[in-house]
């Protein structure tokens, strides 16, 4: 679903300053659940979208629903009442995407808190903006792909260590003042836009005080590749795509998918050149309930 939305709100209060400072025309504000796996098979088009158009936007992630929700999330959202219906719609939406999520998580190691999990995106956010992106992405590959409850505390610690967080920081950080303001900020701002699907993306444009466009659920590239050229107001051009090997350098661990999407291949000829990069030692092949991951092997 597509709709306006006045910029006039929030948005202005939040980030104004912020923006002014920034040359890229655009702001994507991602709105997610990073138990959803709607959001998860996202990934693939926000990527190319990126590599394709990064230099016009910048992207932020929020945080979705209320506290009540994320404490006892999915069993009384949407009619699923148990562990199996979980599961199960987690087995179909991978089956759909090609983004693996291994729906057994749910019956063999079920998340303990959501909301902690939550809590601990915000809390790596203090430690700069990248930091965080590179712990969502870590926190969803443990949640979707290895079957961790990543309510756990000791779990979380360790996503923290992986991506290079202070760990003693960022335990400091789960139960403080400043990471429970930034996650009810999150939570207001969805509100404020009237957030009632996700994943949803809103795009704005700094320079202009027209309307932003609010996109609830999951479209093809091309809808938003349209949707950033309507906004820009200007014509865009989409950078070059980067060697195979360059893109696999920067983002380190990607599924089959998110290499089909990117370079617009079908999944089995990107499956035969990350071969091809495994028998030259540079890639190392990491299958999953529904599909491959490719990890990067870094070179000193």
């Amino acid at each position: 679903m597509l709709t306006l939305y006045n910029s006039n709100s929030f948005y202005d209060d939040q980030e104004n300053n912020k923006s002014q400072a920034c040359q890229k025309p655009l702001e994507i504000y991602s709105v997610i659940d990073p138990l959803c796996p709607e959001c998860w098979s996202l990934e693939p088009v926000l990527k190319k979208l990126q590599v394709e158009y990064g230099h016009y936007f910048r992207l932020r992630h929020f945080v979705s629903g209320s506290l009540e929700s994320l404490n006892t999330y999915i069993p009384k959202r949407k009619g699923l009442k148990t562990a199996e219906q979980i599961a199960e719609k987690w087995e179909k939406t991978a089956s759909l995407s090609g983004m693996s999520c291994d729906g057994d998580v749910w019956l063999e190691n079920p998340i303990s808190s959501p909301h902690k999990a939550t809590l601990a995106i915000k809390a790596a956010e203090l430690q700069g903006k990248q930091q965080g992106i590179k712990f969502l992405r870590k926190l969803r590959e443990n949640l979707f792909l290895n079957k961790q409850n990543i309510g756990n505390e000791e779990v979380l610690l360790e996503i923290a260590r992986s991506v290079g967080l202070d760990e003693e920081e960022f335990l400091n950080d789960l139960s403080s003042e400043a990471a429970i303001k930034a996650l009810r900020c999150d939570l207001k701002f969805s509100q404020e836009m009237d957030v009632t699907q996700i994943p949803t993306l809103i795009v704005f444009n700094d320079k202009t005080d027209d309307d932003g466009i609010k996109i609830s659920g999951c479209y093809s590239y091309d809808v938003y590749v349209e949707i950033l050229r309507e906004m820009s107001g200007v014509t865009i051009e989409p950078a070059p795509l980067p060697a195979l090997e360059e893109f696999l350098a920067k983002y380190a661990f990607v599924a089959t998918k998110e290499v089909s999407v990117v370079y617009q291949i079908s999944c089995e000829e990107a499956e035969k050149q990350l071969k091809r990069l495994v028998l030259q030692q540079k890639v190392e092949r990491v299958p999953v309930k529904y599909g491959t991951f490719w990890r990067y092997i870094q070179t000193r």
